[in-house]
């Protein structure tokens, strides 16, 4: 099987000499794919003579990417892509801030998005309507719409259209069937869905569809798509804050406001970091006064930690994994 071999700092060292500007895209598509282990093999060696870095995941409902491509080699990339999957959309990225990625991994899963679902809970070839950006300004701006975040709390803490329905949720399988409930009494409405890519909405749409809910709605590309279609047709924009990514930059600014607050003293900020603790490794925002204050660490607890030798923070590392930070959220100071 093809993977990288190289450590980070190898990879690291190898983006720091690169001379070509990168490009950020994103890409997916449901639909079968009866040997999504051959096609990994395929795939990672197409993309890797392409120089691409990123992610791509494969599962037999589809696929589902996000990666960087040198600029010059972005046509011959859509064209070995266009051969595989034809028509498939690439979505850009709104801001090319700093690197996304640094090694390519391409992996076979269960589903290209864990969404907890069984097979008989959605049909896919009934995800109900598209809308380009134009539709979705006319549709937001009725009372009856009903528009809704299909994305975790903490995409939407940074980001989000006026008025959506954002859960209080970790998870995309958390979401979906919370969704349902919430919108039970508000079935006959128009729902509108919205998300990164679209991919979430797709999925949220054909279950929504399943289960009754007649006018369903998604934004088609999602946020990325959403904001450079505005952005080129001078259209509105709607969408508020910055639009959180799954990669390296962590976000993308699209307008000047700042919807949040930093966890640590509750200051404006709208800034993701990991805790640089390797043994927490939490998401959180954290402003640069509180950054430099706690070494980027989200409490004091774990810049103690950051802070002592390597070999006794190897010792603690699994020890703090399983303690309170791991996997939990840090909430915003109030």
């Amino acid at each position: 099987m093809t993977y990288n071999t190289l450590d980070r700092p190898h990879l690291e060292a190898r983006l720091q000499r690169e001379t070509l500007p990168r490009q950020t895209l994103s890409f997916y598509r449901y639909c079968q794919i009866d040997d999504p282990g051959g096609l990994r093999e395929e795939l990672f060696q197409i993309l890797e003579s392409q120089e691409v870095l990123g992610r791509v995941f494969l599962a037999s409902e589809g696929v589902n990417g996000q990666i960087s491509v040198p600029k010059p080699n972005f046509l011959a990339l859509k064209s070995v892509l266009e051969k595989i999957w034809p028509g498939l959309p690439l979505k850009t990225a709104v801001e090319e801030a700093s690197p996304s990625f640094i090694k390519l991994v391409v992996k076979v899963r269960k589903k290209v998005v864990a969404d907890g679902l069984d097979a008989g809970d959605y049909d896919m070839s009934d995800r109900g309507q598209h809308l380009n950006a134009a539709q979705w300004n006319e549709a937001i701006s009725s009372p009856e719409s009903v528009i809704v975040d299909m994305r975790n709390y903490y995409e939407s803490e940074v980001g989000r259209f006026e008025g959506a329905v954002c859960p209080d949720v970790d998870t995309f399988r958390e979401q979906i069937p919370m969704v349902k409930d919430l919108l039970l009494e508000q079935k006959e409405k128009k729902i509108l869905l919205y998300c990164t890519g679209g991919i979430r909405c797709e999925k949220t749409a054909a279950y929504l569809r399943k289960n009754g809910f007649q006018d369903v709605n998604s934004l088609d590309g999602g946020i990325i798509n959403y904001v450079n279609q505005v952005r080129k047709e001078n259209l509105t924009n709607f969408f508020r804050g910055k639009n959180f990514v799954f990669d390296n930059r962590l976000g993308e600014r699209i307008t000047e406001e700042i919807l949040s607050s930093c966890h640590q003293c509750g200051q404006p900020c709208d800034s993701h970091h990991n805790c640089a603790n390797d043994g927490c490794h939490q998401l959180f925002i954290q402003c640069p006064s509180c950054n430099g204050r706690f070494s980027g660490c989200c409490s004091q607890e774990c810049q103690n930690l950051y802070q002592v030798s390597s070999g006794e923070r190897r010792r603690v590392k699994k020890r703090l994994s399983t303690g309170r930070h791991h996997k939990s959220r840090l909430r915003p100071r109030i």
